[in-house]
């Protein structure tokens, strides 16, 4: 039982489990920059498919232009290639993130309006639905690895008492994880609620 149980004990620190739960939390931090704030933050914009170049290519604005807070209510778009500079104001509009872009010169520039108590509401929300999916994301990962760990007893490749320690390691993981998540869930809260 030594060589399989030592197998078993590689996959538990394997990028597998860990890999998945980080997904978890990159999804959720994906999905949080998508949030407003009711601050300027060159997240609001960065990840917004253009068509550039009569349509040709799709590509994010941070691939085209500098973005730059001016203050915390303002953003600065500079395209590198000023002849694109109408596609990235359309791509805004576009996308229907609740900004209203203006050119100005070479520039394009972005007020940020302030949140109202609505806003915020749903976007708190909003922002729940999010941390319940990660933290549902997590316990996939859990009821997966666990079925793993039962099938491996069943098929006497690790003992019992192998198995409840490979229980108690998943369950540790999974709790430091879910900690993680709740912590960026209270985070973004406190951003959002901040006037």
């Amino acid at each position: 039982m030594g060589s399989k149980t030592s197998v078993i004990l590689l996959r538990m620190d394997t990028p597998t489990i860990k890999g998945r739960m980080e997904g978890a939390l990159a999804a959720l931090l994906a999905d949080m920059r998508s949030i407003r704030t009711g601050r300027a933050a060159s997240s609001m914009v960065e990840d917004i498919d253009v068509p550039a170049y009569g349509g040709a290519q799709r590509l994010k604005i941070r691939e085209l232009a500098s973005i730059n807070v001016q203050d915390p209510h303002a953003l600065v778009i500079e395209p590198w290639d000023k002849s694109i500079i109408g596609d990235i104001k359309k791509g805004i509009l576009a996308a229907n993130v609740g900004i209203n872009p203006n050119i100005d010169g070479d520039v394009i520039r972005i007020v940020v309006p302030p949140m109202t108590g609505e806003d915020r509401e749903r976007f708190v929300k909003l922002l729940g639905t999010k941390v319940e999916s990660a933290r549902v994301m997590i316990r996939q990962v859990r009821g997966d690895e666990m079925k793993d760990i039962k099938r491996r007893f069943e098929e006497k490749q690790i003992s019992e008492d192998e198995k409840m320690r490979f229980e108690k390691e998943l369950q540790k993981m999974v709790d430091e994880y879910t900690d993680k998540v709740e912590e960026l869930g209270r985070a973004k809260e406190q951003e959002l609620l901040q006037i």
